[in-house]
C-alpha cells in the first residue's frame, strides 16, 4: 500500500468514526445541547493516525467544548480507533489562521466545573449572527487586514445535562412557598414581577440570611414568567457563575457572545451578588449588563445575603442601581412559620408518619434557616426508612443529636422552672417540692417535659433538678404531657407558648 493510499484509508476511517461519535453525542446530549454546541464541530482530514483534529467556528465555542467534552471525545474515538491518542480542537474561520487547542490540561486553562454545577441556559435558540467588531480584532493583535468572520451568537447550556429551559428547581414554585408576615412583601413583589405586561419595577433585589427562601422565590419567578411567556429567554445563574463565564469569555477572546447572551435575556436572575465583591473587572461588566437590561425595560432579579448598602466591596454605582427598583427583605422564620413549613414538607412524604412532638422538636430547636430545618426532617425520615425503626421523639433526638446541639439556644432548667412557675402563678420552689396537688404536679410535669425537649440534660440530671426525683418520674412526666397535648387543647397551647418564649 502506498503512502497516498494509507492516507486515504485513514481519512476514510476517521470520517466513519466521526459519524459514529456524532451519533453517540446526539443521543446522549439531547437535541438542544447538540445543536448549539456539538453540531458545528467539523472533522479536519489529516495523515496522523494518532491524532484527530476537530474544528469549531469561534474561540468561545472551542473553549467550552474543550472544557466539557474533551475526555468524552477521546474515549469515544478510542473505542472506535484504538490508535488515537490525542484529540485536537481548533478554531477555524474564513480569513483566520487556525488556533489549536489540544485536550491535555494547560496551565492557564479555565478549570472545568462539576457536571452537577448548572450553567444558565436560554429557553429558545438564537438564530441571529453578529459580526465580530474589527476594533476587538485589532486589540488582540490579529492582522486587521484580514476580514473578520461572522461569529454566531452562542448560549451556554448545562454541563452535560441538556435542557430546554433554565436550570430551575421544579420544587421552587409560588404554590409551594409558605407565606407569612416575615416574607410577605418579598413574595408579593416576586409575583408582580413575574406577571405578563409592562414591567412595574426592575430590578427586584431580595436579601436575607442563608436558607431563608431567596432562591426559592427567584426560581418561582422564573417558572411563573415562563408559564406566561413560554418562548421567553430566561437566564438563571449565581454571581459566581457570572464571573466564571465572563472570565472564560475573556480568555477565549469572545466577550461579545457573552454580552449578547446576557443582554438578550427577557428575564435575568442572578443569585448571591455578594460573591463578586472586590472583583473589579466582573463588577464593570455586571454594571453594564444591568444598565442594558434596565434600559431595555426587561426584568432583572438580584439576591444577596444583605441589603445593597451593606454590600462591602461592591461599587457604589452598582449599589445605586440595585436601589432604584424594589428592595425586599426576608426575615428569619419564627416558630409558627417553621412548624407550618414542616407540615407542608410532609405533603411530599405521604407514606411516612412523623409524630407531632417530633415536628415540634425540629421547629423549636432548628431555627437558623429553613434549609437546615428541611434537611433535618429528611434525615429523620431517611434513617427511619433505612433502619425500619418507628419515628418517635427518642429516635429523632438520637438521629439528630449533633444537629440539635449545634442549633440549640442554651436554655437552662432554671430558666424553664422560672418561666413555668410564672405562667401557672406558682413559686419556683413549688416545682421542686413534694406537693402532689394537680395544680402543682401538672406544671411540674410540663417543666420536666420542656427540660427534656429543650436541654441536653440526661433524665437523672433533670430528676435531680426537680427535688431529687428519680429518672422514671421524668419519663412518666414526658409521656403524660405528650398524651395530654393530643387530647387537651389548653395543655397544648400552654406548652406552645412556653416553648416560644424560651426560644426567644
Amino acid at each position: 500500500m502506498t503512502k497516498w493510499q494509507g492516507s486515504v484509508t485513514h481519512a476514510s476511517e476517521a470520517e466513519k468514526a466521526w459519524a459514529r461519535v456524532r451519533a453517540s453525542l446526539r443521543e446522549s446530549a439531547g437535541v438542544r445541547l447538540f445543536e448549539q454546541w456539538l453540531k458545528p464541530i467539523e472533522l479536519i482530514p489529516g495523515e496522523d493516525r494518532d491524532t484527530i483534529r476537530l474544528a469549531l467556528p469561534s474561540a468561545f465555542m472551542t473553549n467550552w467544548v474543550r472544557n466539557h467534552y474533551a475526555d468524552r471525545l477521546v474515549l469515544e474515538f478510542k473505542q472506535i480507533l484504538p490508535n488515537v491518542r490525542t484529540v485536537q480542537i481548533e478554531t477555524r474561520a474564513p480569513g483566520r489562521a487556525a488556533v489549536v487547542l489540544a485536550i491535555e490540561p494547560v496551565a492557564d486553562a479555565i478549570p472545568a466545573k462539576p457536571v452537577a454545577d448548572p450553567l444558565p441556559v436560554e429557553t429558545k435558540p438564537t438564530s441571529k449572527s453578529v459580526a465580530e467588531p474589527v476594533q476587538a480584532t485589532m486589540k488582540f493583535g490579529v492582522d486587521p487586514s484580514l476580514k473578520p468572520a461572522p461569529a454566531p451568537v452562542v448560549t451556554l447550556a448545562p454541563v452535560g445535562v441538556p435542557a430546554e429551559r433554565p436550570p430551575l428547581d421544579p420544587r421552587y414554585t409560588f404554590a409551594r412557598f409558605v407565606v407569612d408576615p416575615s416574607n410577605k412583601v418579598a413574595f408579593n413583589a416576586a409575583k408582580v414581577l413575574a406577571e405578563p405586561g409592562p414591567v412595574r419595577f426592575s430590578p427586584l433585589f431580595l436579601h436575607s440570611g442563608t436558607g431563608q427562601g431567596k432562591t426559592h422565590l427567584m426560581h418561582a419567578i422564573g417558572h411563573a414568567f415562563l408559564e406566561h411567556n413560554p418562548h421567553a429567554i430566561v437566564l438563571c445563574m449565581s454571581a459566581e457563575r457570572f464571573m466564571y463565564d465572563f472570565v472564560a469569555s475573556m480568555r477565549a477572546r469572545d466577550t461579545h457572545a457573552f454580552k449578547q447572551r446576557l443582554r438578550g435575556a427577557d428575564l435575568l436572575l442572578i443569585d448571591d451578588l455578594q460573591f463578586i465583591a472586590g472583583k473589579d473587572a466582573t463588577q464593570e461588566e455586571f454594571f453594564h449588563t444591568v444598565n442594558e437590561i434596565m434600559a431595555a425595560g426587561k426584568r432583572l432579579v438580584i439576591s444577596a445575603d444583605r441589603c445593597p448598602q451593606a454590600l462591602e466591596g461592591v461599587e457604589a454605582r452598582i449599589v445605586s442601581r440595585m436601589s432604584v427598583g424594589l428592595v425586599a427583605d426576608i426575615k428569619a422564620p419564627d416558630l409558627v412559620l417553621r412548624r407550618t413549613i414542616l407540615d407542608r414538607k410532609l405533603v411530599d412524604l405521604p407514606d411516612m408518619r412523623v409524630p407531632t412532638d417530633v415536628l415540634d422538636l425540629l421547629a423549636s430547636r432548628i431555627h437558623a434557616n429553613i434549609r437546615e430545618l428541611e434537611g433535618a426532617l429528611n434525615r429523620v425520615v431517611a434513617y427511619a426508612q433505612l433502619t425500619g425503626d418507628t419515628i418517635d421523639l427518642d429516635f429523632a433526638i438520637a438521629t439528630l443529636g449533633e444537629v440539635l446541639r449545634g442549633a440549640q439556644k442554651r436554655v437552662t432548667i432554671d430558666e424553664i422552672q422560672k418561666l413555668v412557675s410564672a405562667h401557672f402563678e406558682l413559686k419556683p420552689l413549688d416545682l421542686i417540692s413534694a406537693r402532689r396537688a394537680r395544680a402543682v404536679a401538672r406544671p411540674r410535669q410540663i417543666a420536666m417535659y420542656l427540660a427534656k425537649r429543650l436541654t441536653t440534660r440526661s433524665l437523672p440530671e433533670i430528676g435531680r433538678k426537680f427535688g431529687g426525683r428519680d429518672h422514671s418520674t421524668v419519663i412518666h412526666a414526658v409521656r403524660k404531657i405528650e398524651e395530654l397535648r393530643d387530647s387537651d387543647r389548653d395543655i397544648d397551647a400552654a406548652v406552645r407558648v412556653l416553648m416560644r418564649e424560651l426560644e426567644g
